[in-house]
C-alpha cells in the first residue's frame, strides 16, 4: 500500500495489469475492492517527478550573487583589507568565470551531438543532468557577485575580509563543480557508463512499479461498472510523460477512470485518453491528472530504458556502423534488466482509494511488450550476425529457465526464431554451438576448457575439429627434412 500525497491522505495501490487497460476487465455492476497489496513506501508513482528548470536555477544563483554583492561590502566590523586589490581580484575573477560558461556549452554540444549520432537521438542523460545547469548557474552567480561587489566598494579605502573570503569559496565551488561536470561529460561519451546509466534508470522505475514476486497462477479479471463515456485529448500532439495519481483519485469520486493511453505514448488531438465507468467526471479534472511533454522521460515510463537500449543496438547493427560487439554489450545490459523482471508480478493495474475501492486503472506494459520493445527488432536486424544471434539465444535461454509458466510462451517462440535464423544463415556455426560440451576436449591454441577459462581465454575459443593425428599430417616439415 502506497501513501500518496494529495489534498487528503490517499492510500494508493498500484497493481499494473499487463497490456492496455481496455479489454482486460469484465463488465460488472460496481467497482471491486482491490486485492490486498504488499506494503511499501511511496515511489515515483505517488507524485510526478518535476525537474527544477534550468532557468530557475540560474535565476536563484543570479539573485544570490546580487544580494551578496550588495550586502557583504557594507559590513564594517571585523578585519578589513585594502579595497584596491580586492576590486582588481573581483573584476578579474568575475570576467574569468565567463570563460567557464563557454566550456560548459562546449561540453554540452559535444556530448549531445555525439549521443545523437552514435547512440540514440532520444538519449538526453547529460543534457538533463542537474550538475550541468547547477555549474552554469553558480558560474553566472559568481560573475554577478564579483561585478556587483566591485561596484559597491567603489572608492572605499577598506573592505571587510569577508568579501574576498566569499569570493575564494565561490571560486572553489565552481572549480569542484567543473571537475564533476567534466567527469560526467567524459563518462557520457563512453559506451559502458552510458549503458549502465540507462540500466540504472530502468531498474529504478521497475523496482518502484513491480514489488512482488510473480504468483503461480494469474488472478481473475476485475469487474468494472459499465462504460459511460470517453475522455478525448483536446490539445495538439504530445507525449504522456507522467500520471498524477492523487489528482485522478480526487477527481474520480464514484467513477472508475480507466486510462487508455500508456505512459510514453503519443497523444493525438481527438484520440481517447481515458474511459469513465460507473460515474461521470469532468474532462478538465481527468486531464489535470495527466502530465504531457515534448519527449519521453525516465520519470514513470517503464519502457523508455528498453527503447533506448534497442536504439543503440539497432544503430550498431546498421550497415553504416556494423558493430555487432556493441549490440552484444547492449544485450548484456538488457538481460540485466529483464532477469529480475521476469520473476516479478506484472499482474497489477488498479489504483485504490483509501477505502480500498478501485478508482483508477493504469495502462502499463505486459511482459510481451517488454520483450517486443527490447529484443524483436534486434533479433531481426542481427540475422547476418552470428555473434549477436548467439548472445540473444543465451539471453532467451536463461530467461526461459527462470521464467514462471505464464511468461514462457512469449520467450519460447522468440528463442525458436533466433535459433532458426542461426541455423538457416550460419549452419556451420550453429552446428558447432550445438555440440555437447566435453570438459576434456582440446581447444585450438592448446589447453582444456578449464585451464583456458582460468587464463581468461575461453570466450571465443573453438574446439579443434582435427584429431591429433591430423595435426601431424599437416604440420610443417622440420629443418632437417628441408636440409
Amino acid at each position: 500500500m502506497l501513501a500518496g500525497p494529495g489534498i487528503r491522505s490517499v492510500l494508493v495501490t498500484i497493481v499494473v495489469r499487463g497490456g492496455s487497460s481496455h479489454g482486460m476487465f469484465r463488465a460488472g455492476s460496481s467497482p471491486v475492492a482491490a486485492r490486498p497489496p504488499a506494503a511499501g513506501k511511496p515511489g515515483r508513482f505517488g507524485r510526478p517527478q518535476r525537474r527544477l528548470g534550468a532557468g530557475l536555477v540560474q535565476l536563484v544563483c543570479v539573485l544570490a550573487g546580487l544580494g551578496l554583492g550588495l550586502l557583504l561590502p557594507r559590513i564594517t566590523t571585523g578585519t578589513s583589507v585594502a579595497s584596491t586589490r580586492v576590486v582588481e581580484a573581483l573584476v578579474t575573477i568575475g570576467f574569468g568565470t565567463l570563460g567557464l560558461v563557454s566550456i560548459i556549452f562546449s561540453l554540452l554540444f559535444l556530448v549531445v551531438q555525439w549521443a545523437f549520432g552514435s547512440l540514440s537521438p532520444r538519449l538526453n542523460l547529460f543534457r538533463d543532468d542537474p550538475v550541468l545547469w547547477q555549474t552554469f548557474g553558480v558560474a553566472v552567480g559568481v560573475f554577478v557577485f564579483s561585478i556587483t561587489a566591485a561596484l559597491v566598494i567603489g572608492n572605499d579605502p577598506q573592505v571587510s575580509v569577508i568579501v574576498p573570503a566569499v569570493e575564494v569559496a565561490a571560486v572553489l565551488a565552481v572549480v569542484a563543480l567543473m571537475r564533476v561536470l567534466q567527469l560526467r561529460a567524459f563518462a557520457s561519451i563512453q559506451l559502458a557508463p552510458t549503458l549502465a546509466a540507462i540500466a540504472a534508470e530502468g531498474r529504478g522505475i521497475l523496482d518502484d512499479l513491480y514489488r512482488r514476486p510473480c504468483p503461480a497462477a494469474p488472478r481473475p479479471a476485475v469487474a468494472l461498472p459499465p462504460l459511460r463515456r470517453t475522455v478525448i485529448w483536446p490539445y495538439g500532439q504530445a507525449i504522456l510523460q507522467q500520471v498524477h495519481l492523487p489528482r485522478l483519485l480526487d477527481a474520480a469520486g464514484s467513477a472508475v477512470i480507466v486510462l487508455q493511453a500508456g505512459i510514453g505514448d503519443t497523444l493525438q488531438h481527438g484520440a481517447p485518453v481515458a474511459g469513465l465507468h460507473g460515474g461521470d467526471v469532468t474532462d478538465a479534472a481527468v486531464l489535470r491528472g495527466l502530465v504531457p511533454g515534448r519527449e519521453r522521460t525516465f520519470g514513470q515510463d517503464p519502457l523508455f530504458a528498453f527503447r533506448l537500449l534497442a536504439d543503440i543496438g539497432l544503430r550498431a547493427l546498421s550497415p553504416a556502423v556494423n558493430d555487432p560487439a556493441t549490440a552484444v554489450q547492449v544485450l548484456d545490459t538488457i538481460q540485466g534488466i529483464l532477469s529480475p523482471l521476469v520473476t516479478r508480478d506484472l499482474d497489477v493495474a488498479e489504483v485504490a482509494d483509501e477505502s480500498g475501492t478501485v478508482r483508477v486503472v493504469l495502462a502499463l506494459p505486459s511482459w510481451d511488450d517488454y520483450l517486443r520493445t527490447s529484443l524483436d527488432d534486434l533479433i531481426e536486424s542481427a540475422a547476418r550476425s552470428p555473434m549477436v544471434l548467439l548472445r540473444a539465444r543465451a539471453l532467451l535461454t536463461r530467461l526461459l529457465n527462470s521464467a514462471p509458466q505464464r511468461h514462457r510462451s512469449s520467450i519460447a517462440w522468440r528463442l525458436k526464431h533466433a535459433q532458426d535464423l542461426m541455423a538457416g544463415n550460419f549452419p556451420a556455426i550453429w552446428h558447432q554451438a550445438e555440440l555437447p560440451r566435453d570438459p576434456h576436449r582440446t581447444f585450438c591454441g592448446g589447453g582444456t576448457p578449464g585451464r583456458m577459462a582460468s587464463a581468461g581465454h575461453l570466450r571465443g575459443s573453438l574446439p579443434c575439429r582435427l584429431p591429433p593425428a591430423s595435426w601431424r599430417e599437416i604440420a610443417p616439415p622440420s629443418a632437417s627434412a628441408l636440409g
